[in-house]
């Protein structure tokens, strides 16, 4: 497909490792949506993690390694962009935690301030809300934690997903609460998680959606997990295979 508009701005993508080693269709997608709305698209293969794994765990003094490794890899780039609310969020508001009164305070500023999430980069760097998209069904949209607390998006997936064509949005109930992932506190707090999850499938389910759309690759997997389950006739997908549907 031809781009939106001719190719001018320069973008090097993060790939989260959720979606490096477990959905990296969403990636191969987020890259189809970039170029597709007018970007030059680069990959720094020597990327890992951003950090937030350890950092969650305790573990400041190896994540603040890994952290240290994330500003080298990207600090030239003109945006970074990422198909998860959460890695930028963590990258926006706990890195100047980690560097704080250090040498490297301005580059984790300006990090932050060039590093965005899909859907954000798409409706407020580029000024588009329409990709071309289509697919036909109903859907509904999960705000993940990330998304919405740390990030401040709720309307950005909107707008792109309202302009997609064939797809009928239906709000659910409770869609701003957490789906009880969490990273780690799936794993502490089982039966919790379990719990929160199986609510969220049922607000879904509610809505006769066939689809239930998320910024993060990790919430959807936990909530996949809880509508095969209970054998929920509803696919999870990522907002980057939305919008590259249907070309």
């Amino acid at each position: 497909m031809e781009g939106l508009r001719e190719a001018y701005m320069n973008v090097q993508i993060f790939i989260p490792c959720f979606v490096d080693q477990l959905y990296p269709t969403v990636a191969f997608n987020m890259v189809k949506v970039l170029e597709k709305v007018g970007c030059h698209v680069d990959y720094n293969a020597n990327q890992t993690c951003c950090g937030q794994p350890a950092f969650n765990a305790g573990f400041w003094g190896e994540a603040k390694d890994v952290c240290t490794k994330f500003l080298k890899d990207f600090t030239d780039a003109e945006y970074v962009v990422a198909p998860s609310a959460s890695c930028v969020g963590f990258v926006r508001n706990y890195y100047p935690t980690l560097f704080d009164n250090s040498s490297v305070h301005n580059d984790v500023k300006s990090l932050g301030e060039r590093t965005f999430e899909l859907s954000e980069f798409v409706t407020k760097v580029m000024n588009i809300d329409d990709v071309g998209a289509t697919l036909n069904g109903k859907a509904t949209y999960h705000d993940s934690c990330a998304a919405l607390r740390e990030c401040k998006l709720k309307e950005e997936p909107r707008r792109l997903l309202s302009k997609v064509k064939g797809l009928e949005l239906i709000e659910m109930n409770d869609n701003e609460t957490c789906c009880g992932f969490g990273g780690t506190f799936a794993v502490k707090f089982e039966p919790i998680s379990i719990a929160m999850g199986e609510q969220k499938i049922t607000n879904a389910d509610a809505t006769g959606a066939d689809y239930l759309i998320s910024t993060d690759m990790s919430c959807l997997m936990h909530i996949d997990g809880c509508i095969k389950n209970h054998g929920k006739n509803m696919q999870v997908m990522h907002l980057a295979d939305v919008l590259a549907s249907g070309w």
